[in-house]
């Protein structure tokens, strides 16, 4: 029997513009979904929208809709935004469910038969944008301390549940199972929050009309945040026994904003009606533009579906939220980091490892993978090596085998992959299957390849979770038709999977570059600083000869770069000459190179060169040439100035 994991996002507010911060909680819920399935899990994967209180309630009338009409036409925005991000939730629940209310209904009669429930009469402040109670003490400059925005005085009767009485069995809890609430920072945030004294909760509204009714009592609302928390076990299915086939959960994935609702409110709640707790609350950090929360009213909003089809389709912004920054802190938004990732490990890292091993079988072994009986390289050990500490790295980064609430390191998992994906790359330049071909030497091509492209195999399942619709398209390179969610993680990833004999089909481009200066209306809510383009270089101007030798200044007027070539063809016509396209940091130029006779293209890509950078710019055979690399020798004997060890694209030489 397959082991059941159920994990959650938060339920989304419906008049909430979807952005980034949004999606970054659901894409990481994917995420650990798709792994859990590929690990033999029973997965459960929940998120939702919360369509009831008193925001909605106004927002609705000043719109001049019904609440519920209001609900279902922005319920919608997100199921369409989750469809197009490649999201696979297993359930979208709505609190406006008939299957719902009767499961609050039942959570409330839970906690009044606990004896948690008393009716009494609320006075202080309410905020309505985050639907939270707040003492004058709490206030900041009279506002709420969660949002800044102002609160509204209430005074009306309302029914309380009895919190104050399980501060101590929280605080038990927390010690026993230091991953009930992670990463640390936070579990110690909310240890303080307890230890600082509980107080009881209003759990009842007569000033607002949209929710669900206090049983027995219609003149009373439901809170809100009682309601949306209760959606966890709707959708396990209570109050039907069955629930316990599905419940506890074993995360909430949430932002820190609503820690404390998870990590207070509902166990709290759970406590009162005998119900067991959540394994893990996991919190992740905010996503910000320029330093501040993104926001309607900022107008700082980023839609998270124009990201996706400006990096050509979802995975590249999966990647890059879950690699920019460990998921616990806080990140800055910016859309060009965005491409400057894509390009820098998608399409350099990744895309042109696939695009130069597969045309090698082609150029080399007529597009037919090797036999991998014939495979065996010691120089491809430490490639081997790297492979084989990917489960070990994941069950590490998503699993939390210690018990210690590291939180969900998803960065740490996208660099074990990484590691891999810059191994091979290595591996391919080191081994040089260009001049082993030239040397005659087949039997080594036929192995260096082979470990290549089952690198790339074995890279890309674990990639799958990440970028589901990126990994198929690298396994139809490789001859492969696969479903990720249908493989066995642990029997795939064993090295030498990929069958001998598989006919290739021609190479395609995983990750065209992307222009970084080309940013599409709507993303360019950076930073002044960050949207404006670099400075072009200034004109050289000619030296005055002072014998054979020049002056510092002399050599100073000459900008070197370190570049790194993401493309390379021929020109027609011109056997000497190839065409490259070489990032030299935070731009690509291009370079026209008199080195055809030496170097083969798909050789080249990859590979870190020295660029001149301020030369004028010269046409050669018709193409146009932004630059020289530097080379040694000959046209028949040369060899490309590199530095020694790997540095990244744009820096100066001097």
């Amino acid at each position: 029997m397959r082991p059941s994991f159920f994990v959650t996002t938060p339920i989304f507010y419906v008049n909430d513009v979807p952005h980034i911060g949004h999606a970054y909680t659901v894409i990481a819920a994917d995420t650990l979904a798709r792994y859990k399935r590929m690990a033999g899990c029973d997965v459960f994967f929940l998120t939702g929208t919360d369509e009831h209180g008193q925001k909605i309630e106004k927002a609705a009338a000043a719109s001049g809709e019904e609440p519920k009409a209001m609900a279902d036409r922005l319920a919608a925005r997100f199921e369409d935004l989750w469809r197009e991000l490649g999201i696979s939730h297993d359930r979208f629940i709505r609190t406006t469910e008939e299957a719902h209310h009767q499961a609050v209904h039942a959570m409330f009669d839970r906690l009044k038969a606990a004896g948690d429930v008393y009716l009494g009469a609320y006075e202080g402040w309410y905020c309505v944008p985050d639907e939270s109670f707040w003492t004058d003490l709490q206030l900041v400059d009279g506002k709420c301390p969660d949002c800044g925005r102002p609160v509204e005085k209430v005074t009306e009767p309302s029914y309380f549940f009895r919190m104050s009485r399980f501060g101590d069995a929280l605080l038990e809890h927390i010690a026993a199972h230091p991953a009930f609430v992670s990463p640390p920072s936070r579990r110690n945030e909310v240890v303080q929050f307890v230890k600082s004294g509980l107080r009881d909760l209003s759990i009842s509204r007569t000033g607002v009309k949209w929710g669900i009714p206090v049983p027995d009592d219609p003149g009373h609302v439901i809170y809100v945040w009682l309601d949306a928390l209760v959606n966890y076990l709707t959708a396990a299915g209570f109050p039907d026994k069955k629930f316990e086939k599905r419940w506890p959960a074993q995360v909430h994935i949430i932002g820190k904003d609503i820690l404390r609702f998870h990590a207070v409110y509902w166990p709290s709640f759970l406590l009162s009606a005998g119900l067991p707790l959540p394994e893990r609350v996991v919190s992740h950090g905010w996503w910000t533009i320029d330093g501040e929360k993104m926001s309607k009213s900022r107008g700082n909003v980023i839609d998270p579906a124009l990201a996706a089809r400006h990096c050509g389709g979802p995975d590249a912004l999966r990647y890059f939220l879950l690699r920019e920054v460990p998921f616990g802190k806080d990140g800055d938004f910016s859309i060009h980091a965005l491409v400057a990732r894509y390009n820098g490990e998608l399409a350099n890292d990744l895309g042109n490892l696939v695009s130069r091993v597969v045309s090698m079988v082609h150029r080399y072994l007529g597009g037919e993978v090797p036999d991998p009986a014939t495979a065996h390289d010691p120089e491809a050990g430490a490639l081997v090596d790297a492979a084989a500490a990917l489960p070990g790295a994941f069950a590490e980064a998503l699993d939390d085998p210690g018990g210690q609430g590291r939180g969900l390191q998803f960065d740490q998992a996208l660099e074990a992959v990484w590691r891999l994906v810059r191994g091979a790359n290595v591996y391919i330049h080191d081994s040089a299957p260009w001049d082993l071909a030239k040397a005659g030497r087949m039997d080594r091509v036929g192995a260096v390849l082979y470990n290549a492209l089952e690198a790339i195999r074995v890279a890309a399942l674990y990639l799958s979770p990440f970028m589901p619709a990126t990994a198929p398209r690298i396994w139809w390179q490789l001859g492969l038709e696969l479903q990720p969610d249908r493989l066995d993680l642990a029997a795939a990833s064993r090295w030498g999977g990929l069958p001998g004999g598989l006919a290739l089909p021609k190479p395609e481009a995983l990750f065209p570059r992307i222009d970084p200066t080309e940013i599409p209306e709507g993303l360019t809510v950076t930073t002044e600083r960050e949207t404006q383009p670099a400075p072009e270089p200034p004109a050289p101007s000619a030296a005055a000869p002072e014998g054979d030798y020049i002056s510092i200044h002399d050599f100073a007027k000459v900008r070197l770069k370190v570049g790194t070539v993401t493309a390379a063809e021929p020109i027609k016509k011109a056997d000497k000459l190839l065409k490259l396209q070489v990032d030299i940091g935070g731009e690509v130029r291009q370079v026209v190179a008199g080195i055809a006779r030496k170097f083969a293209p798909e050789e080249l890509i990859g590979r870190q060169v020295v660029v001149v950078t301020n030369l004028r710019p010269a046409k050669l055979m018709g193409v146009e040439s932004q630059g020289m690399i530097l080379a040694a020798g000959d046209a028949e004997a040369q060899a490309l100035l590199a530095p020694g060890t790997p540095v990244p694209p744009g820096t100066t030489i001097r």
